[in-house]
């Protein structure tokens, strides 16, 4: 279980089951675990019971990209949002789907895990990315 040791991890129980639980998670993610006391807004807050017991950080969260978004697809990614004028995940429908047509005409779709991180950077999933695509082929 990873933890972030300037996030007030201190006051985490390691042994708690739904931190256990998830511990696979925050490794596939590259997610670390806050202190309860330490969550920001941007942070996944985790209940027990009603109680917060800690938070879950994604490595993502500085620049509101995809973790994969790096290099000349997260360059795309950040110019398709401010060409539209919102970040990508709060367009509508319609919006989304033009943004999926821009992002193939402009090569994004060469890149490894593009799909992925497209469908992260829009807040849909990957199947959604993927008829998009094939709606317009």
């Amino acid at each position: 279980m990873t933890t972030d040791p300037a996030a007030g991890s201190a006051r985490l129980d390691p042994e708690h089951p739904l931190l256990v639980a998830i511990a696979p998670l925050l490794t596939r993610t590259d997610a670390v675990l806050v202190g309860a006391d330490a969550i920001t807004a941007a942070d996944v807050p985790l209940l027990w019971d009603g109680e917060t017991i800690a938070g879950v950080r994604f490595a993502d969260q500085a620049t509101h990209l995809p973790v994969e978004a790096v290099g000349d697809l997260g360059r795309l990614l950040e110019d398709l949002a401010t060409e539209l004028g919102a970040p990508l995940g709060d367009l509508p429908r319609p919006q989304k789907q033009r943004a999926v047509r821009l992002l193939e005409e402009r090569g994004a779709f060469t890149y490894r895990k593009s799909a992925e991180t497209v469908a992260e950077a829009l807040r849909v999933s990957r199947f959604t990315v993927y008829n998009y695509l094939n709606r317009d082929r």
